[in-house]
């Protein structure tokens, strides 16, 4: 009878562990990652930079006719650049090597137009090098932007273009070490400088860069590179159809290999798409690409980062964050002070995982196998990971906490190397013994988080409801950050009246109204303030439980528009443009043709030294791309004193401004001749002046 029971026993052992090992993981599910793009996706944040003539002559994109001289910084550091990136959090650098313009930052030996030809070392520099050996001793990774489009190069729009191209790629991709990413801008072709001759090229950019051949060459070069572009054959990432800093709320790391790729499919992917092209955030610290003075005061403060963050990597992408290099050839103090705020803020929330200790239970574990049971999402090993059965595809996970704890910010990721399985989900939390929900969401991929006010609960229950496949969890975690009081808004209205507003209900607010920094012994904000003429405002949100003040906001003001008058269009809704309301607008050409005009009577002869230009921000249609600005005495005699392009306005929708040599008039007139969709639309949020 002993026997029999040891017998049984045994057997049974022998059964449980034949079951256990038998326990197979699940597979694959769609497309997945390669290699290359899994080390991409882990970097999660790094840096863009924009450096070139462009800096030296206040230009977006420059016509390739700057001369090369102008390019002469007294105090460039590529040491200071990698070590503001290293001090923000980033884990590498992407550097401009050629915009636009066509001017190297790097001695090619395949054009004249480059840093051998300036001033700066004597002719001697390279800034890639310097950047290269930088990256190295602070062990960052290094990119590459080499613009596509090229507007000094005389062959551009011929097929000896591409081969100047490709050789180009072949110096930066062999002679600096290894690449992480190789960067191609979507500008392609349009006016330009093209060796002395100016004239507009068009190419189709389908087919002109043999985008097959050029990708087979970069690959053997770099064979651990990842390719960003939007045109053309699919890369390896794609852009996510917006240069404001966010991706959708849905985002799948899909697309199709071939066919084209509207606005929604770049901005949400595509669900079931057959290749795997996750999206990349790229946006700038500031308004524009390239350093221009007038934008110290224009860097984003820390509640705009912080929205940034987690409305890019935050949701299934990775953050590409720009900073102009200033005219000194620096990171220039207000960017790097902005940029280690955001990496103390982010410190400071995601310092204590609330979850990392806890008991997590799961509703279903595949096979009943430790292996893939709900404690892999908080044992901190990014191999490991929560799975359910095949065929099971909802499914939750309760965290017990222990006692009441405050949070208000809960992180989850999936093992995406098994592919991108949630479709959607929700966080609940046990509040005095009621379950109440706290969020829900769509997409998860390698990294979502939610965001909402502070609760304080004993359990958490993630909910997958609906997903392609059996789901695989790698990592769950939970956070309490710290309150950050948002930077007041300041708008100034047509009559002059200063009106400051706080999205904190609870602060107060104080501002100076002569430059100075506000304090909370300044005066108090209690309504419109009148002023007329040039003012500086400052202002700052208090909160006077906690002590704490937000960053202060700035806005200059230049002439009061109490007497501007629009006098060619009878139209009441026209002064939508002129009202200091950014978010209301006018549109215009329904029955006219490009080119279209706005005449605006100042109501006295001012001193005039510049313009500035805000298209709608809901709308694309109507977007000024290029223009001619007029002034005048008499409405009569008209003279032009700026003309050109608002340059990459069409992804970058924000203020534009433009100035040109002092001159004194009463009228001025803005003449559309193109807008981003070329039809014969013209759409204004605002349209200001600056004086001298």
């Amino acid at each position: 009878m002993t026997r029999f029971c040891v017998f049984g026993l045994l057997l049974n052992i022998c059964m449980f562990s034949f079951s256990y090992a038998q326990t197979k993981a699940p597979q694959p599910f769609g497309p997945v990652p390669n290699a290359n793009q899994m080390r991409w996706q882990e970097m999660e944040y790094y840096a863009f930079l924009h450096y070139s003539t462009n800096t030296y002559t206040d230009q977006e994109w420059g016509y390739g006719e700057d001369d090369p001289k102008i390019f002469n910084p007294d105090k460039l550091d590529c040491r200071q650049w990698v070590r503001v990136c290293k001090e923000a959090g980033m884990k590498g650098i992407i550097l401009t090597a050629k915009h636009h313009s066509g001017f190297c930052l790097w001695p090619s030996k395949y054009t004249e137009y480059s840093v051998k030809n300036s001033p700066w070392r004597g002719g001697k520099g390279d800034i890639v090098r310097d950047l290269a050996n930088a990256c190295k001793e602070y062990s960052l990774k290094l990119g590459i932007y080499l613009s596509p489009w090229d507007r000094n190069h005389p062959g551009y729009g011929r097929p000896e273009y591409i081969t100047y191209f490709r050789n180009q790629l072949r110096e930066l991709l062999t002679n600096y070490g290894d690449i992480f990413e190789i960067w191609f801008d979507g500008a392609n072709g349009g006016s330009g400088y093209y060796g002395g001759v100016r004239e507009t090229r068009k190419i189709d950019r389908t087919t002109y860069y043999d985008w097959p051949n050029t990708y087979k060459l970069i690959r053997e070069l770099q064979p651990r590179i990842v390719i960003w572009n939007d045109g053309g054959d699919r890369a390896d990432l794609r852009w996510v159809g917006t240069e404001g800093g966010w991706v959708g709320e849905t985002n799948w790391s899909l697309l199709n290999a071939t066919g084209d790729v509207p606005w929604d499919m770049l901005h949400h992917g595509v669900e079931n798409g057959d290749s795997w092209v996750p999206g990349e955030v790229n946006t700038s610290i500031r308004p524009g690409w390239f350093y221009h003075e007038y934008e110290d005061s224009r860097v984003k403060t820390l509640p705009q980062l912080l929205n940034t963050w987690y409305s890019s990597f935050g949701r299934n992408g990775t953050l590409l964050l720009n900073f102009p290099i200033d005219r000194h050839g620096l990171i220039h103090e207000n960017d790097e002070r902005a940029a280690l705020q955001l990496a103390k803020s982010v410190r400071e929330t995601f310092a204590v995982n609330l979850a990392a200790k806890s008991k997590v239970k799961a509703s279903n574990v595949r096979g009943n196998d430790k292996k893939f049971d709900a404690g892999k999402v908080t044992d901190g090993d990014k191999n490991t990971y929560w799975a359910t059965d095949d065929g099971v595809t909802t499914a939750s996970l309760t965290i017990d906490l222990g006692k009441p704890t405050s949070f208000n910010r809960f992180l989850v990721q999936e093992y995406i190397r098994l592919g991108q399985r949630v479709k959607a989900f929700s966080v609940e939390a046990l509040v005095n013994g009621t379950w109440k929900e706290l969020a829900k969401a769509t997409t998860i991929g390698y990294k979502r988080i939610l965001l909402f006010p502070t609760v304080k609960a004993t359990q958490v229950r993630f909910n997958i409801t609906g997903s392609k496949s059996s789901p695989v969890i790698s990592n769950l975690a939970i956070y309490n950050a710290p309150p950050v009081l948002t930077a007041p808004t300041i708008t100034r209205n047509k009559t002059g009246d200063i009106n400051i507003g706080s999205a904190d209900k609870e602060s107060v607010i104080y501002y100076t109204l002569d430059g100075s920094a506000p304090t909370k012994a300044s005066i108090k904000y209690t309504g419109p303030v009148q002023t007329d003429g040039m003012i500086e405002v400052k202002a700052i949100a208090y909160d006077p439980a906690s002590g704490k003040s937000s960053l202060v906001s700035h806005e200059k003001f230049d002439i009061a528009r109490k007497a501007w008058k629009v006098v060619n269009i009878d139209d009441k809704q026209v002064d939508n443009i002129i009202d200091g309301n950014q978010n209301s607008t006018w549109h215009q050409g329904r029955d006219k043709k490009m080119p279209i005009d706005i005449v605006i009577d100042l109501g006295k002869v001012e001193n005039l030294s510049g313009f500035r230009y805000l298209p709608d921000q809901e709308q694309n249609n109507g977007i000024i791309t290029n223009y001619q600005f007029f002034v005048s005495q008499d409405n009569a005699q008209w003279k032009l004193v700026d003309e050109g392009e608002f340059s990459n306005i069409k992804n970058n929708p924000l203020w534009q401004i433009k100035k040109f040599e002092p001159v004194r008039a009463r009228y001025i007139k803005l003449r559309a001749l193109r807008n981003t969709q070329n039809n014969d639309a013209a759409g204004y949020a605002e349209l200001d002046v600056m004086t001298y």
